[in-house]
C-alpha cells in the first residue's frame, strides 16, 4: 500500500513459539484448577471437611488421608500417622473433619480427578523445562525485566512479560503503544457526547491477568510506597478496578523506559516531589467543601471554660 498502511507487529518465530507454549501452560494451569474444584465437590458432597482443618486439601496430610480414604472406604482409621508434624491443626478436629462416608460412585470420580491433576501437573513441568530453554537466549532481557517490583517473585513471570511483548521494545514508539498492545487502554465508545462504555478490551486475554496480579501484590506492600500511593488516589475518585489497571499501566510504562534505556528500574522518577500547581490551591471554604464530599465530618474546636 505504498507505506500508507502501517503493517502489523509481528514477533520473531522463537518469541511465537514462546509465546505458544505459555499460553498453553496457562491453559493446563486453568484445567488443574477446574479438576481440583471437581475433587472439591466430591469430598464436600461426602461429608468430608478436609478444607475446614488443612489450608491446602491437595497438600501432603490432606492427600495422605484421601488415599486412604480411597482404598478404605468404609473403614475408620486413626488420621495421626498421616498427619505431617508441622502441621498446627489439632488431630481431634481433623480427625472430626473425616467423619463422613464416601459412596462408591463419588471414590470412582474422585480418584479419576486425582490421577488427571497428577497427569497434567507432569505436562506443566515439561512445558515449562521447555520454556525455560526457550528464554535462555533473553536472559539479558529477563534480568532486566526482574528489577521491576512484582516481577522478581517467580522466573516465570518475566518470562510471561517477555513472550507477550517481544524483546525488541522499539517497535513500540511510546508507552501509549505498548499499552495498546497489551490491552489495558479503555474503549472510546462515545456518541453525542455520551460516554457508553470505558471497560478495557480484550486483547490482553492472557497477559492481563498476570499484570493485575502483580498489580494487586504491589498495592499491599509497604516497599514500594510509589505504587501504593498512585492506586489510593485513584482508588478515592475512581474505584479499586480502575486503580488497578491504572497500576497495570504504571507497571508496562515501567517496563517500557527499562527495556529502551537498558537501565534497571529506580523508584525516584515517581516519588521526586513535584511543586504545587497555583491553580490547585483552594481557599479555605473549597477545602471544607472537598472535605465533606469525602465524607469527613467537621467539627468546631471545643474552647475549655475558665
Amino acid at each position: 500500500m505504498c507505506g500508507m498502511v502501517k503493517p502489523s507487529f509481528i514477533p520473531h518465530a522463537d518469541i511465537r513459539q514462546l509465546r505458544d507454549l505459555v499460553r498453553y501452560r496457562f491453559k493446563l494451569t486453568c484445567m488443574i484448577t477446574s479438576e481440583k474444584n471437581r475433587a472439591h465437590n466430591c469430598l464436600t458432597v461426602s461429608n468430608l471437611k478436609l478444607d475446614d482443618v488443612f489450608s491446602d486439601i491437595f497438600g501432603k496430610s490432606s492427600r495422605s488421608i484421601t488415599e486412604q480414604i480411597l482404598q478404605h472406604p468404609e473403614e475408620i482409621f486413626d488420621v495421626s500417622p498421616f498427619v505431617d508434624g508441622r502441621c498446627k491443626t489439632h488431630i481431634e478436629e481433623i480427625q472430626a473433619a473425616v467423619n463422613g462416608a464416601i459412596s462408591k460412585e463419588q471414590a470412582v470420580k474422585l480418584r479419576q480427578c486425582l490421577n488427571h491433576i497428577d497427569e497434567l501437573e507432569l505436562h506443566k513441568a515439561e512445558i515449562e523445562r521447555e520454556i525455560f530453554r526457550l528464554s535462555d537466549k533473553y536472559e539479558s532481557v529477563l534480568s532486566l525485566i526482574r528489577t521491576v517490583p512484582g516481577l522478581d517473585k517467580t522466573p516465570m513471570t518475566a518470562i510471561q512479560v517477555l513472550s507477550e511483548i517481544a524483546g525488541d521494545i522499539s517497535v513500540f514508539p511510546t508507552t501509549k503503544n505498548l499499552i495498546s498492545w497489551t490491552g489495558c487502554c479503555s474503549r472510546n465508545n462515545q456518541s453525542n457526547h455520551k460516554i457508553k462504555s470505558t471497560r478495557i478490551s480484550r486483547v490482553g486475554f492472557y497477559f492481563n491477568p498476570v499484570l493485575v496480579q502483580v498489580a494487586n501484590a504491589l498495592i499491599k506492600s509497604k516497599k514500594h510506597p510509589e505504587f501504593t500511593t498512585r492506586y489510593r488516589r485513584i482508588k478515592a475518585r475512581r474505584g479499586h478496578k480502575k486503580a488497578i489497571i491504572a497500576i497495570c499501566r504504571m507497571i508496562l510504562a515501567v517496563i517500557w523506559h527499562i527495556l529502551s534505556d537498558l537501565k534497571t528500574y529506580t523508584p525516584e522518577s515517581f516519588l521526586a516531589s513535584r511543586p504545587v500547581n497555583k491553580s490547585k490551591i483552594l481557599t479555605t471554604s473549597q477545602t471544607l467543601n472537598l472535605l465533606k464530599q469525602r465524607g469527613y465530618i467537621i467539627k468546631d474546636d471545643v474552647v475549655p471554660v475558665t
